[in-house]
């Protein structure tokens, strides 16, 4: 491996990380616009920055599964991401498991 393909490879891996920082905010702009719309929507910026921060993660991590795992792996690894993004998500956005003691 020479400097030529290592400069590549990490100019590939950060525009592909701008790409899903890019993708993280045109998503956050959906629940910005409707507080602007409606009153059901009530976010705060700390609601964004973790939103955020989950998206942007969720989306790294799916990167890192397409690159570095073989192909039968990919489609396993894939679903366990996603249903632990929605096990999230759901847990902080109305704490549907934890909230079943109350």
């Amino acid at each position: 491996m020479n400097k030529q393909d290592l400069e590549g490879s990490s100019t590939y891996s950060l525009n592909t990380f701008l790409w899903i920082a890019a993708a993280v905010g045109l998503i956050l702009l959906i629940p910005a616009i409707a507080m602007h719309l409606t009153d059901a929507v009530n976010w705060e910026i700390g609601d964004f920055i973790v939103m955020g921060l989950l998206l942007f993660c969720t989306g790294s991590a799916a990167v890192f599964i397409l690159e570095k795992n073989d192909v039968k792996y990919r489609v396993f690894s894939l679903v366990v991401l996603l249903l632990l993004f929605l096990y999230v998500w759901a847990e902080l956005a109305v704490g549907i498991f934890t909230g079943l003691r109350t």
